[in-house]
């Protein structure tokens, strides 16, 4: 969301839950390059719809084969999921048909949405966010920083809400559901940001659930000072994101899980906006967020060395 317009409510990010799925991936990020296997891919690409033997095992490139079948009936649809693949190691395939329990939403009816013909879009979009921020970490990470957050060989399960326009997306396991008719994704940098903001949930869980450990202290501290005056977390939301719903700033809204995971993914949101600024116009367009209270500057601190190692281009205060 442009910075200066707090007054315009919109939908969450998404929710985090724990989900099954089949990945065979590598370890931990300091580990070999992470990587979605055949058998992965196949679960991924084709759902329920899976062949009971793999149609590409005999290929020299089995997932670029299987994306190339799965995508048949779509050739720019079928370019594009092949090129983030072969750019990135990130899969776009399917998720399930499932009720999801959405908290403060209610229940949500998610159907697997291949995106293609009049959804190929948020294909193209989610490629053009993953280009941008692998561009954005690779330049901003060096040595073994780089090795502390991970950023590719990404599962994408794209679906469709039923009658609601929400969540957005949310992520677990290396992997991010997407919702093609979700509220935020109706613009490239609206799927960047949501796009960042759960790769950093899929960082967080790597990390040992960071933000529980290292943050609820001041979290905790600022929801029973404010309680339910809204107003009164203005100066510590790292962003103007609302709830229709409630008013509340998304990254203090209750009943969604452990509410400090977003507050957290909210921070790494800010922490893109403002590299990225400084980047391309030397200055911030509002106060830099660790200029604010306190427990802005020390919880802007924890994330930026946790896994950002310590790079900062915003001057002091």
């Amino acid at each position: 969301m442009p910075p200066g317009t707090a007054s315009k409510v919109v939908y969450d990010r998404g929710m985090r839950r724990a989900l099954g799925i089949l990945l065979a991936l590598s370890g931990r990020v300091s580990a070999a390059p992470p990587h979605i296997g055949d058998d992965a891919a196949i679960t991924l690409l084709y759902g329920t719809a899976a062949p009971s033997v793999n149609p590409c095992a005999d290929d020299a490139a089995p997932i670029e084969c299987m994306i190339a079948d799965r995508y048949a009936t779509d050739p720019k649809a079928k370019a594009i999921a092949l090129a983030l693949y072969q750019s990135s190691g990130d899969i776009a395939g399917v998720g399930e048909d499932e009720v999801m329990d959405g908290g403060y939403r209610g229940k949500i009816h998610l159907v697997p949405q291949l995106p293609t013909g009049r959804y190929r879009q948020h294909l193209a979009r989610v490629a053009a966010a993953m280009k941008s921020i692998d561009e954005f970490l690779a330049s901003d990470q060096s040595g073994d920083s780089a090795r502390r957050y991970r950023w590719r060989a990404l599962a994408f399960r794209f679906v469709r809400s039923i009658n609601k326009r929400t969540p957005s997306a949310y992520a677990t396991a290396w992997s991010i559901e997407y919702n093609v008719e979700g509220s935020l994704l109706t613009s490239e940098r609206g799927v960047r940001e949501t796009l960042f903001h759960e790769l950093f949930h899929l960082n967080d869980e790597d990390h040992g659930d960071w933000s529980a450990k290292t943050l609820a202290s001041d979290y905790d501290a600022i929801v029973a000072k404010c309680g339910e005056h809204v107003r009164c977390y203005a100066p510590y939301a790292p962003n103007d994101t609302r709830v229709i719903a409630t008013g509340s700033y998304y990254a203090f809204q209750q009943d969604n899980g452990n509410s400090v995971h977003e507050y957290a993914a909210e921070l790494a949101v800010r922490y893109l906006k403002e590299q990225t600024e400084i980047l391309s116009k030397q200055k911030l367009s509002r106060p830099a967020f660790k200029c604010g209270p306190p427990e802005n500057a020390r919880a802007w601190k924890s994330l930026v060395d946790e896994f950002f190692g310590g790079y900062d281009r915003v001057p002091e205060c």
